[in-house]
């Protein structure tokens, strides 16, 4: 069974959701005002109006309420605005009630009769008092919800150690599973330093260009395998998988490099390949 979708989403770096155009002809760009589990919300159409199998849908269909109106991008605009003073009251209980929790934003629902506050903290948080406080502050509903680390950072957003602005925070919608085996198969240095981003997690960019050197390990030799090149035989010490080329020793010739594409053969290796640093 097939249903018929747009897709949504409520931050410039954010998920995409689904929702049931519901006979509105809505297009990319467009601004439209749906019904979430946080509330009535203002999101932008990202994806066009298709055609998706069932087992693609994670949740119950919701409809698009309407298309958004000069009212409502007014009302949206002024949520946006009255964030950072919300931000500093918030800021203020937190601290008056001597809670160990990272404040990271807020949000107003587009009928601002909700404020869902983002933290996060190192364990669990009794918040109870806090709620009563910032409900008594703000005369409307509050809801607080502790995030990850990775998605702490999405927030504040930094710059990576590559110098460049996070990816999570400019143009990661979602986040995907990332290993350390990644970071073997690339041959990185295991340092935590060196392979962990400002979350403290593995490096997301890990995941990047994993299925490259998958690919191109499939091509090369193993360590301490033979190859036939012009010259002979040869014994391989050392691989760059970037360049698909290889060090082998040669008998009468020394340490040569050669193209994977250069080798007249590849001979089979049966033995456990030893820890050998590649190129």
């Amino acid at each position: 069974m097939s249903n018929t979708v747009v897709g949504i989403r409520f931050k410039a770096v954010g998920k995409k959701y689904y929702f049931d155009p519901a006979g509105f002809d809505v297009l990319m760009n467009d601004k439209v005002v749906v019904e979430t589990v946080r509330g009535i919300e203002l999101g932008e159409v990202i994806e066009d109006i298709k055609t998706i199998d069932d087992s693609e849908v994670i949740s119950t269909l919701k409809p698009v309420i309407r298309k958004a109106t000069e009212e409502d991008i007014a009302k949206h605009q002024r949520n946006q605005k009255d964030i950072p003073k919300a931000l500093e009251k918030c800021s203020f209980h937190i601290g008056n009630n001597k809670l160990e929790m990272k404040l990271l934003g807020c949000e107003y629902t587009l009928d601002r009769t909700k404020l869902i506050i983002y933290f996060n903290a190192e364990g669990r948080v009794d918040f109870r008092e806090l709620v009563k406080d910032l409900a008594n502050e703000f005369k409307v509903r509050i809801e607080l919800r502790q995030v990850g680390t990775r998605d702490g950072a999405k927030f504040l957003g930094g710059i990576g150690p590559c110098g460049y602005l996070l990816c999570c925070n400019t143009f990661l919608g979602d986040f995907d599973t990332v290993s350390i085996k990644m970071a073997k198969n690339q041959n990185l240095s295991l340092n935590p330093v060196n392979i962990s981003g400002l979350c403290g997690k593995l490096l997301c960019c890990i995941r990047y260009e994993n299925d490259t050197y998958k690919e191109h390990r499939k091509e090369l030799p193993k360590i301490h395998s033979y190859v036939k090149t012009i010259e002979g035989r040869a014994k391989v010490i050392a691989v760059n998988i970037i360049d698909k080329s290889i060090r082998a020793q040669t008998q009468e010739d020394g340490v040569k490099s050669y193209k994977v594409e250069d080798l007249l053969d590849i001979e089979e290796y049966d033995f456990k390949q030893s820890p050998v640093t590649q190129e």
